[in-house]
């Protein structure tokens, strides 16, 4: 078995879209409209052909309880990698992405925490 594909509830998709495109970095791979909603990944520019993110629309009571839960806990919903997570962290404040956790150094690595706009903590690690 492979990943291929997960999953993140965002309040927007719009939205979603925009920031993991324009502030992230990644890249658009499908967009197919499904009556109010739509099917939208997006991958890794640097890995096109890698693990997919779909930006689904959190339209369902239990999905909105369970963001809503998870964000107001501080409970980071993703976790990206990357090379040096100080300097991502700078790029993505001139940006102006909001920090919950500083670039912080633990004994498993480096990571900082990030809201995503759309109603998510996402958590960046440097091992």
């Amino acid at each position: 078995m492979q990943i291929k594909l997960v999953s993140v509830i965002v309040d927007d998709q719009e939205k979603a879209l925009k920031f993991y495109t324009e502030v992230l970095g990644f890249v658009k791979k499908t967009e197919i409209p499904l009556g109010v909603h739509k099917w939208v990944t997006v991958v890794s520019s640097q890995a096109p052909h890698d693990v997919e993110l779909a930006l689904e629309a959190n339209h369902h009571p239990a999905a909105r309880a369970f963001q809503k839960a998870i964000f107001e806990d501080e409970i980071p919903i993703l976790t990206f990698f990357t090379l040096n997570v100080q300097k991502e962290c700078e790029e993505l404040v001139s940006k102006g992405v909001v920090f919950r956790v500083p670039p912080t150094q633990a004994e498993w690595g480096t990571y900082a925490v990030f809201e995503d706009t759309c109603g998510n903590l996402v958590q960046m690690h440097q091992s």
